[in-house]
């Protein structure tokens, strides 16, 4: 399976060793083929990801290969949980394959780190072209002369593509995604999220269910936010409105102890 990715890049499924059922059979140690229904086993994978038992959902692994500008790449590579092999521009000459955005951003007013809006500026794209066609004739230049090839590549930019494979379990690609898939995070690299998504929620739908309610979706009170609730709700409007959003039996008690704990309700 292989999604484009921007310009010119991809991100292409390797390989997977594990599924929902790999989770389940972490979870019981003893689970059988047969045992249990499906959505007995959708029930234990949810329980696991609300209450946080990250283990099981280390039983499955992605492997990915994945086409992507530097500049992506190197946001990426902030998540040290996988094991990671780059081509190596000190043994390869690198390709002229440089990303060129259809679009322009402007600075984001109160993210000093982010952007905002789109807009087209010709002047810009034509000056992006000039800078990569320098850069790699210079490159081709000093490879030429006989510079070595791990000096020759200081000159190129960061929008030029590289390649790499990329394998992790799903507790910590779920990690990842939660945090790329994120609108803070630059355009580019959430475009890379999105087809990693892709790829994850066709192998392990149940996990990617219980993951899209309890994290992608979901969000963590602090202690003031919880109180500031306590003082606008009561334990009965809460319930009626849980049960009514179709939770029930010990999964309806989990949500309740959530804003009102026992203590609260006695």
């Amino acid at each position: 399976m292989e999604i484009a990715v921007l310009d010119k890049g991809f991100v292409r499924l390797v390989e997977v060793m594990g599924s929902d059922a790999s989770i389940v059979q972490a979870a019981r140690v003893s689970y059988g083929p047969g045992t249990k229904t499906v959505r007995e086993d959708a029930a234990l994978i949810d329980y696991l990801m609300r209450h946080r038992h990250t283990s099981p959902f280390e039983m499955v692994e992605f492997k990915f290969h994945v086409k992507a500008p530097i500049f992506v790449v190197r946001q990426w590579f902030r998540h040290r949980t996988a094991s990671v092999n780059e081509i190596s521009g000190r043994y390869s000459v690198l390709k002229e394959e440089f990303y060129e955005p259809q679009a322009w951003r402007k600075q984001a007013r109160r993210n000093k780190q982010g952007s905002e809006g789109e807009f087209s500026d010709e002047e810009a794209s034509l000056l992006l072209k000039g800078v990569e066609r320098e850069a790699y004739q210079a490159y081709q230049t000093l490879l030429e002369k006989g510079i070595a090839r791990e000096m020759a590549r200081m000159v190129l930019p960061l929008n030029l593509y590289t390649e790499f494979y990329w394998k992790q379990d799903l507790h910590n690609l779920f990690h990842f995604l939660a945090l790329r898939l994120d609108p803070h995070a630059q355009w580019e690299i959430r475009q890379y999220a999105k087809a990693i998504a892709e790829i994850v929620k066709a192998h392990v739908p149940l996990a990617w269910q219980s993951f899209e309610e309890h994290v992608l979706k979901g969000a963590h009170l602090s202690h003031t936010e919880i109180k500031a609730l306590q003082g606008l709700l009561t334990p009965e409007l809460y319930e009626k409105a849980l049960k009514e959003l179709g939770l029930s039996g010990s999964r309806l008690q989990e949500a309740l102890e959530k804003i009102f704990p026992r203590s609260h309700q006695l």
